[in-house]
């Protein structure tokens, strides 16, 4: 028996999610006194995965899964499981892995835990903590079918070298018409130097910008932070900014090291879908906007006057510093 995972990637280099779940799965393993297995699609250099402990890595190489499917890729990792007997399988909180989840857990007629935030509390039975009421509280889960699927909250475990020694297997499981019965007409992707999904820090911003014109301040503080951009919802529906970039429980949630939010009031929805980032940033004119009720850091003040200033002092620590 393996442990399984789901190694996302992206154009043929894996997700940063990928690393941190396997991280987790080995720790997982180490109590069962077991081993680690990866499923991955259209990725052959699979190497990097031995460092945080993979043991095994099942290499599915298919054109027909250049487009995410939701029923094909969780076929082929049910079919995964199977073969390997895997008793755990786990799986990330991205976007494509929340579809996936609970289709795997059908398919493998298994419990189901979402948004884990630690390593099992208890073997026998098995329980998992996990963040509940959009991370307003938590709960002890308790699992009690044979096979078990669980999606880990992203920054929730971390990333832990754990070097271990890698066997590769081309994996061809067999997929049906049926799996490929959603035509996908385009796809837009985001352009960055970092996405909102692997940043370890997001610079957001709201309507206080007052307009798409004034986003080179916030791209430039990103830039020196070596953080992804993004915004609101209602910078997004007015157009100012791509809605790749809009963040919040209506948009993209993060759950990232550092969030910094300028010119951003603080709807719920918005808080609800960034308060799993570990250190919060508030900079607003308005005293009263409701983010800084959640804020770790709030500045109160004009940000066109504040951002530039931030941005100087960090390129200054930067050059004193590198």
């Amino acid at each position: 028996m393996s442990l399984l995972i789901y190694a996302e990637s992206s154009e043929g280099k894996f997700k940063k999610v990928a690393f941190e779940l396997a991280s987790y799965a080995k720790k997982v393993a180490e109590s069962l006194g077991t081993t680690v297995t990866a499923v991955t699609v259209n990725n052959n250099n699979v190497s990097d995965l031995s460092k945080y402990g993979v043991d095994k890595v099942l290499k599915v190489a298919n054109d027909k899964l250049s487009n995410f499917s939701a029923k094909a890729y969780a076929d082929l990792i049910v079919k995964a499981a199977q073969k390997e007997n895997s008793k755990i399988v786990l799986l990330s909180s991205t976007t494509d892995s929340l579809y996936l989840a609970p289709l795997v857990a059908v398919g493998l007629d298994a419990g189901f835990a979402s948004n884990v935030i630690g390593l099992p509390v208890n073997m026998s039975p098995f329980q998992v903590k996990r963040s509940a009421f959009s991370n307003k509280a938590f709960n002890i889960t308790e699992i009690e079918t044979d096979t078990k699927v669980l999606a880990l909250a992203k920054n929730s475990f971390g990333i832990v070298e754990n070097q271990s020694s890698l066997s590769e297997e081309n994996f061809e499981p067999t997929l049906t018409d049926a799996d490929f019965n959603i035509k996908i007409e385009s796809v837009e992707k985001g352009s960055g130097k970092v996405t909102i999904a692997d940043a370890d820090v997001v610079v957001s911003g709201g309507r206080g910008l007052k307009g798409p014109e004034n986003w080179g301040m916030l791209e430039e503080l990103a830039s020196v932070l070596g953080a992804a951009t993004a915004c609101s919802k209602p910078v997004s529906d007015l157009g100012w900014r791509p809605h790749s970039e809009h963040v919040g429980q209506t948009g993209k949630p993060v759950a990232t090291n550092l969030y910094v939010a300028i010119g951003i009031s603080g709807a719920i929805q918005h808080i609800a879908g960034i308060n799993s980032s570990k250190v919060k940033v508030v900079i607003n004119s308005d005293p009263e906007a409701p983010f800084f009720k959640v804020a770790d850091y709030g500045v109160v003040g004009d940000a066109f006057e504040i951002v530039p200033k931030l941005t100087q002092k960090l390129k200054e620590f930067k050059a004193a510093n590198s």
